[in-house]
């Protein structure tokens, strides 16, 4: 009597199996890997670090850091009255911990950054009172930007002195107005009027993603 010797082919019931150790087991590492402390042995390779541990991976999953003139311009262009003095003590003359700047945010700073390059690219940091940040206003005026420059009157707030302070460290720049473009500094209001007398700067709004509207504007410029 002849046998069947075609081979069965695996029940649906194995694979099925499989996955319910499988599982589990990939949630199990997972938990290992971001919930408890650890660190490998100090490696000798050239290019990499003397030692790895769950932080270091974790920061090279989330990407690298967030520098902190960004946490200080998403403190300040928030739309409650916060006020770096009040939050906690801080030291503005070192590095501040990102933490500070959220003011009871989410720390998604991902999302910070892209309102802050979305809505307020351009951020002047002035004194209400002084003739060089009113200089720089004026000259932004003209250009018609859209998104407009968010000012930021540092003589008016609470912690006026210690936005200064941090500002000095952050962009060794101590006077106003300091005005900042997508989180790099352009420097006071003679630098402004510099740049757009050699035709750089309306280029220079453009690329950081705003509007020019200003007619006058662009028959002064140096094309």
């Amino acid at each position: 009597m002849a046998s069947d010797s075609t081979p069965r082919r695996p029940t649906r019931s194995f694979f099925r199996r499989r996955r319910v150790y499988l599982i589990p087991a990939i949630l199990f590492a997972f938990f290992l890997l971001f919930s408890t402390p650890w660190s490998l042995p100090p490696l000798n390779l050239p290019g990499l670090s003397s030692s790895l541990s769950r932080a270091s991976i974790v920061s090279l999953v989330k990407g690298p850091p967030v520098e902190e003139i960004y946490g200080l311009l998403h403190f300040v262009t928030s739309d409650d009255d916060r006020m770096l003095s009040h939050s906690v003590k801080v030291d503005p003359v070192a590095p501040i911990d990102l933490t500070v700047y959220l003011g009871g945010d989410q720390p998604d700073w991902k999302s910070h950054m892209r309102r802050l390059r979305e809505e307020y690219p351009l951020i002047v940091f002035s004194k209400s009172f002084c003739p060089f940040s009113k200089k720089a206003k004026k000259l932004l005026e003209a250009y018609n930007l859209s998104p407009p420059p968010r000012i930021i009157e540092v003589d008016l707030r609470d912690d006026g002195d210690f936005i200064k302070l941090i500002l000095t460290r952050l962009t060794a720049h101590s006077t106003f107005p300091n005005i900042i473009l997508n989180g790099q500094e352009l420097g006071g209001s003679d630098d402004l009027h510099t740049l757009r007398a050699q035709g750089k700067l309306k280029k220079m709004f453009e690329n950081a993603g705003m509007t020019v509207r200003g007619d006058i504007v662009k028959e002064q410029e140096t094309q």
